[in-house]
């Protein structure tokens, strides 16, 4: 039976160079724990403006429900102006206090968490109050579903209070490599390898599972009760990696919660994260025999790098 896992977060438009497509960590997750047979729920807000209407034709098209969208009639919709770095790394400039900050908490909001397998949320719309106040309130009213941690820091937000109380809340949590530095010195964490950060975290926090994503190498995960899983990463080449961290979390959590091994899931969704670079965009369509016919027929590294 599919899982019913539930994303927490921002809908926005992200401006490319040269277009505009609808993005937001928790509509990719979506879209793409749909693609793979979950059936995947959005708890979002827009502005009841011509971009809100967009986004919520958009979302369709995706196969993407929008009954939990919420629509403001204040805040417009959000939007961020993405650009690449000479990696190919994308950059985010995020447009401040708009709709997806003031999620409500609400009847239809709690009946949807109360039954979820999974709920799965981030840093970015904990920027104010409102949504900060409901993620809070929908984590109390989920104590039997996994809480999934996207720890993606983004430069002009870091509250160490909301970070260390979201730790305290997940059961996993993923963070990138990079990334390690600034969490140690914010968190307080002695460390020197990317191992004993990740047992420093799960001993302080009590997270059962630390994943590490780390481009090109690969991916690390840390389970509390049965130690270290490596994965190296794929030799491809890479059109953009946008979406790509989440495309990973959403192949990790599809065997993860149908109770599949940990160093099972983490090849999985290694494997959904990459080929996800190897399409433009976060919502490219692959299906799930994609990712495994990807993953017979494309080699990987020899080692963890």
């Amino acid at each position: 039976m599919a899982k019913k896992i539930v994303a927490f977060g921002e809908v926005v438009w992200d401006i490319l160079p040269n277009d505009k497509v609808l993005g937001g960590t928790p509509s990719n997750f979506v879209f793409r724990c749909n693609s793979l047979g979950e059936k995947g729920h959005l708890l979002s807000r827009v502005g009841d403006d011509e971009l809100g209407a967009q986004a919520l034709e958009e979302l369709k098209k995706l196969g993407i429900s929008d009954k939990n969208v919420q629509i403001d009639p204040v805040f417009k919709t959000g939007t961020v102006e993405v650009s690449f770095n000479e990696n190919s790394e994308a950059i985010y400039d995020v447009a401040s206090d708009v709709a997806f900050d003031h999620i409500e908490f609400s009847a239809e909001a709690l009946k949807l968490v109360r039954k979820a397998d999974c709920l799965v949320f981030g840093l970015l719309p904990q920027r104010f109050g409102l949504s900060k106040n409901t993620l809070r309130e929908l984590l109390k009213e989920s104590p039997d579903s996994v809480h999934f941690f996207d720890l993606k820091l983004f430069e002009h937000f870091f509250s160490k209070k909301v970070v260390k109380r979201l730790l305290k809340a997940a059961n996993v949590v993923r963070i990138k490599d990079k990334e390690i530095e600034f969490l140690a010195e914010k968190l307080e964490i002695d460390y020197t390898s990317i191992e004993e950060f990740a047992q420093s975290l799960s001993d302080k926090f009590k997270i059962d599972i630390v994943l590490v994503t780390r481009g090109s190498a690969g991916v690390l995960a840390l389970h509390a009760g049965e130690g270290f899983f490596f994965e190296p990463g794929y030799n491809l080449t890479v059109k953009d990696n946008v979406g790509s961290g989440m495309a990973f979390a959403a192949g990790f959590l599809h065997y993860y919660l149908n109770e599949k091994p940990v160093q099972e899931a983490l090849r999985f969704g290694n494997a959904v994260g990459a080929l996800n670079t190897t399409k433009l965009g976060a919502t490219s369509p692959f299906t799930k025999e994609d990712v495994l016919a990807f993953m017979e027929n494309t080699e990987q590294h020899q080692q963890p790098v």
